[in-house]
């Protein structure tokens, strides 16, 4: 738990840094734009977060217009999904999920998803510079977010 919470943060973080204009870039045209990427990021945690929770997958395409809409799906739909999963017992976790040709206990979602959710988010993290927009730190500082130092005790 605490490093999906964590990794929820830091994609907030990435989320937040998308900026209002520009969001229609795509590095080619195979990629998807920008909006795209952002909302295919919180719509997928989201999906994974509640497939575990409910012991079944459904996929809702949401209708975000905005950078600021994703922020706000994020914060209002996918945030309080983590003290949800957060709250499920060794049984739900353990119990067996079936989803497309996966058969998989719930909690070996939650880690597909960290994957899933680490590979998108390093895609947008790479959009954000060619757009104008500073990339935070994710695992460490960028060049354009130091990491804060640790307190000396």
């Amino acid at each position: 738990m605490p490093q999906l919470a964590q990794e929820h943060a830091t994609t907030r973080k990435v989320l937040v840094a998308v900026p209002p204009e520009n969001y229609d870039y795509k590095p080619s045209e195979k990629c998807m734009s920008t909006l795209e990427l952002a909302t295919h990021i919180a719509a997928a945690e989201g999906f994974f977060l509640k497939g575990v929770i409910n012991g079944a997958f459904e996929w809702k395409q949401p209708e975000l217009k905005t950078p600021a809409d994703v922020v706000a799906f994020y914060d209002d739909e996918v945030n309080p999904l983590i003290g949800q999963v957060a709250e499920l017992s060794s049984e739900q976790l353990a119990k067996v999920i079936e989803f497309a040709i996966f058969s998989n206990p719930a909690v070996a979602y939650l880690q597909l998803h960290l994957k899933h959710n680490a590979h998108h988010r390093g895609q947008l993290s790479a959009y954000l510079r060619p757009i104008g927009a500073k990339v935070p730190s994710i695992y460490g500082p960028s060049a354009d977010e130091a990491v804060p130092k640790a307190a000396s005790k």
